[in-house]
């Protein structure tokens, strides 16, 4: 009786739910074709609402702006070195108390397809960045979070923090083609909780890594905040590069307003 007690107090009825409730093409073994794993699914969100709660204190403003169903891009700024940022904004989706939605984020390739953490990572909604994991994810209404700053966006260093990095065009392609809406959203708090103080590069030759972080050896227990703005629309077709880059950067301007009200909303909360 009281292992079921503290069952229900890691995995609440209602978050359990939203899990449950997911529009998801899974089959027999509860898998769906990307290796999402709704058990998985379960045991990530118990682990994720002490950090989302407690341990980040994270406050989420502007959910009600996310479509209750139908596919959807959510895009924003990469925070920090390691993908805690998608995490978070995956549960803040996931607790929505508008519409809560199961999402799922185009990742890295360095992540997925480490041995083990690449499993994991599939298994609890995360996807390899690829342009046709796009494309067919969204054919099938999932809400999909996208960083489009990349790599360039978590190795730019604390003294850079929050200052955006090139964006890439492929996002804008592909919402065009598929008629979705791009939900943008400033993310802080991140930055702080894992700073990257230098790039030790003799380690990330060695390990074959993109960048080798100096930093803390955990992450520090800082308030987050996310703030996601109204949906935004574009139609095509597209005429040359700089029409699309124009478009992008529509959207980057919308994200450094949010990171802007996110900054400000943090500050009122010290």
């Amino acid at each position: 009786m009281r292992l079921k007690k503290f069952e229900d107090w890691l995995l609440p009825a209602d978050l359990k739910q939203n899990i449950d409730n997911a529009p998801k093409a899974l089959g027999s073994l509860d898998y769906d074709r990307w290796g999402y794993h709704k058990e998985t699914a379960y045991k990530a969100a118990a682990l994720m609402r002490y950090f989302y709660e407690r341990y980040f204190q994270v406050q989420a403003f502007g959910r009600e702006h996310i479509p209750a169903q139908g596919r959807v891009m959510v895009v924003g700024n990469h925070s920090g070195y390691l993908p805690l940022d998608g995490m978070l904004v995956g549960y803040s989706l996931l607790t929505n108390p508008y519409a809560p939605r199961v999402p799922r984020a185009m990742i890295e390739r360095l992540f997925t397809d480490m041995p083990y953490m690449g499993n994991l990572l599939n298994k609890i909604g995360a996807v390899t960045g690829e342009v046709q994991n796009c494309y067919d994810m969204l054919k099938k209404e999932e809400a999909i979070i996208i960083f489009p700053e990349g790599m360039r966006g978590t190795s730019k260093g604390f003294a850079r923090r929050y200052q955006l990095q090139r964006f890439g065009n492929g996002f804008m392609h592909i919402a065009i083609e598929t008629n979705t809406p791009i939900i943008p959203v400033g993310i802080v708090g991140c930055e702080e909780a894992l700073p990257m103080f230098g790039n030790a590069e003799g380690l990330a030759k060695k390990f074959n890594l993109p960048y080798f972080p100096i930093t803390v050896p955990f992450p520090i227990p800082t308030r987050v905040t996310l703030v996601y703005g109204e949906p935004m629309y574009f139609d095509g077709p597209i005429h040359c590069e700089e029409d699309l880059e124009a478009k992008v950067n529509v959207v980057k301007a919308k994200i450094r307003q949010l990171i802007q009200q996110a900054q400000d909303k943090n500050s009122d909360r010290r």
